[in-house]
């Protein structure tokens, strides 16, 4: 799954570790969330929107099978 994380942190100057602290997880969470190796769990996906201010569909590019309910 492709995400802004990386694009967002970037924009707000601040790394994995301040992000992964922020929002209850590890660096290497994010690292691998980021390399697209790992989908994040619902709960964990909020907590990045909301960290960012944003929804969702906004950080995380859902495949258009998921976004059918197809997947």
């Amino acid at each position: 799954m492709k995400t802004r994380i990386r694009e967002l942190r970037a924009a707000r100057r601040i790394s994995q570790e301040e992000l992964a602290r922020a929002v209850g997880t590890t660096r290497q969470t994010i690292t691998s969330i980021e390399t697209g190796k790992y989908i994040a769990s619902l709960p964990l996906a909020f907590r990045i929107a909301q960290y960012f201010g944003l929804h969702i569909e906004d950080v995380f590019d859902l495949p258009e099978e998921a976004q059918h309910g197809t997947l």
